[in-house]
């Protein structure tokens, strides 16, 4: 079951310039960086009151993150979903007979277990389905 919006996922090209706005200008006090090797990605993640703002950088040239990048330039990535049985998530979606990337839960970053929903199958938009 999804329990609320667990965090916005936002592709930028270099989080040493991205940083300071969110930090610094927004005041949301110093982010957890971490590196996700096999998603080619940095992250920078600010927690907020109610979910978080992920900042999203390629660490190579053919990530999903570049490449949405080269193609979309920066901006809103994803939208990831709180649930406490990604399983459940992901049999709903395939049931209804859309379109999963993920049919099994993988690592993300922080320590989430993480699945992607195709955005042919949500109306363009990139789903994620979370659990902490």
């Amino acid at each position: 079951m999804i329990n609320g919006i667990d965090h916005i996922g936002i592709a930028v090209s270099s989080l040493g310039e991205r940083v300071p706005f969110y930090r610094d200008v927004l005041g949301l006090g110093e982010p957890e960086i971490e590196e996700v090797p096999d998603q080619g990605v940095r992250t920078a993640v600010f927690v907020t009151g109610s979910g978080r703002i992920e900042l999203l950088e390629a660490t190579s040239d053919d990530s999903p993150i570049a490449r949405f990048l080269e193609k979309n330039g920066e901006g809103i990535h994803h939208v990831a979903l709180g649930s406490a049985d990604i399983a459940v998530e992901i049999a709903a979606v395939s049931d209804a007979g859309l379109r999963m990337i993920d049919m099994e839960p993988r690592d993300g970053a922080g320590g989430a277990r993480i699945a992607f929903v195709h955005p042919k199958s949500s109306g363009g938009v990139l789903l994620e389905f979370c659990s902490r």
